[in-house]
């Protein structure tokens, strides 16, 4: 089997679990945005944005660290693991009794309203810790799934996962409502408690399904050894901790727009720009799923692969086709935004789609930056990673402080994107210089100049219509396959030479 078949068969697996988990959960967007205000959504991007920051310092860069450990040290796998799964557990336990300790500030630092609603808050922060603890558990007995190879395990889990949180948001949502207005039974002892459209039931949905997510990686939980390798921690820790500083300033890029928008914005209308963005950055969701499947199918092959002589010429193809699928998505997306936006039930939150198309290139450019990031953890120079992030922060923090208080939202989304553009280009420099990789750059910048261009035209000058946005779309495909053609027809011969 040839390199390129090997790679999009560990990534289709890995791809279609999470873009059918994450269309499951898409389809709550609707569901939330037509049963909550603007303000009360503003409340769930808020508090999620901060979750994910917590997230990157839970996890503490030890799922990059696991796999590219299992590949530098096979001897001593179980140690990897074991090392892994104990930092990680000992700073969620931190966490978590930290978090339940100092519940009350936390909860007046988030809400800064002058309503009665701090008793709610401390009710959401408390699930808050004891779910990203739970989830912080299971990053590396997910990570093992994958590195032993048991895509179909992992599938389940996740799909598991992802329906107990639909199901049980259905459940609270509408089941509880009807079971009480028509006096089912259970119906008189859920009106003694159940308050209607209260936001907190997603939180303890969410919480719930972390839990059957973790009860079902027990064997993988079993496996753990209680044994911890000082000497092997070290080397370790001297890898992940640049990570830990990267991925925080990372999600600091992409979430502290959201955060930002509820603290410089008057109060009276924050929460609604939060939940206005936070709505319409949804449909900026189709190219997160298509960046996250190639990131969970990518990871295992690029660290497992790099010992081979033709690894470079590898990862630059990789790059090229996925380059080109992000340019065909994004324009595909902003082609049919008038028919996506109809995810988003209330006519209230469409006054943010002006948004989408830099959120969506935000996104690709941050798509090919975690491609080209390969460089500095192959070369085991993680502190690049982290010079990078850090700059990407220092650009979110400046530009969202100037122009969020004139431009609200919008002022969110240009940074997102250059942002993005800024840390992807420097990735490309410093990566030629420290770890070369033959990519084909011309051709690459081609198709990325010429999908904005498409882009501006579909959604500004041609009014976002649906026809003629398909049709650019038709065209730029019809020109890649006339580009690449010639390409193509080389690789498909390599490969038939291989299985021979």
């Amino acid at each position: 089997m040839s390199v390129i078949k090997k790679f999009l068969g560990q990534t289709a697996v890995y791809g279609l679990t999470t873009v059918f988990s994450r269309l499951f959960n898409f389809i709550l967007t609707p569901i939330y945005t037509s049963v909550y205000a603007t303000a009360t959504y503003g409340v769930f991007t808020t508090l999620y944005s901060y979750a994910a920051m917590v997230n990157a310092l839970l996890a503490f860069g030890m799922e990059s660290t696991f796999f590219r450990y299992l590949n530098k040290h096979e001897d001593k796998k179980q140690e990897v693991y074991n090392n892994c799964f104990l930092c990680v557990a000992f700073i969620a336990t931190l966490f978590l009794v930290t978090g339940f300790v100092f519940t009350d500030p936390i909860a007046r630092y988030i809400y800064t309203g002058v309503d009665n609603k701090i008793l709610d808050y401390q009710h959401y922060v408390r699930i808050f810790v004891a779910m990203l603890a739970v989830d912080a558990l299971c990053v590396i007995p997910f990570a093992k799934l994958r590195a032993d190879g048991k895509p179909l395990r992992y599938s389940v889990i996740k799909f598991v996962n992802i329906g107990t949180f639909v199901g049980l948001n259905l459940f609270f949502i509408f089941v509880v409502p009807f079971m009480i207005k028509n006096h089912w039974p259970l119906g008189d002892w859920f009106a003694s408690w159940y308050r209607f459209q209260w936001i907190g039931y997603v939180f303890i949905a969410n919480l719930v399904a972390s839990v059957v997510t973790m009860l079902m990686l027990l064997p993988q939980f079993l496996e753990l050894q209680l044994r911890f390798d000082k000497a092997l921690f070290r080397k370790m820790f001297s890898y992940s901790w640049p990570i830990v500083i990267a991925n925080l300033s990372f999600i600091v890029n992409e979430n502290l727009d959201k955060l930002a928008l509820g603290k410089l914005l008057p109060a009276e209308i924050s929460d609604a720009q939060v939940g206005i963005y936070g709505a319409v950055a949804k449909i900026a969701v189709f190219m997160s799923i298509f960046i996250t499947a190639f990131r969970l199918g990518a990871e295992p092959f690029i660290f497992g692969y790099a010992k081979n002589l033709n690894a470079k010429k590898a990862y630059a193809v990789i790059l090229h086709y996925f380059v080109i699928a992000l340019t065909l998505l994004f324009v595909f997306l902003v082609a049919n935004i008038e028919l996506l936006k109809y995810f988003i039930t209330r006519k209230e939150y469409w006054v943010g789609l002006p948004a989408v198309p830099f959120l969506l290139a935000g996104y690709m450019c941050l798509g090919i930056y975690m491609n080209l990031s390969i460089w500095y953890r192959l070369s085991d120079q993680t502190r690049f990673g982290l010079y990078i992030s850090v700059i990407g922060a220092v650009i979110t923090i400046l530009f969202n402080l100037l122009l969020i208080p004139k431009f609200s939202y919008m002022g969110s989304a240009w940074v997102s994107m250059l942002t993005y553009f800024v840390m992807m280009v420097i990735s490309y420099v410093l990566g030629q210089k420290y770890y070369p990789i033959p990519y084909n750059l011309k051709r690459l910048v081609l198709y990325l100049v010429l999908s904005s261009v498409l882009v501006g035209l579909s959604f500004w000058v041609f009014d976002r219509n649906i026809y003629i946005g398909n049709a650019l779309l038709l065209a730029f495909l019809a020109f890649i396959v006339f580009v690449e053609k010639d390409d193509v027809r080389m690789l498909l011969r390599k490969d038939l030479k291989n299985n021979n």
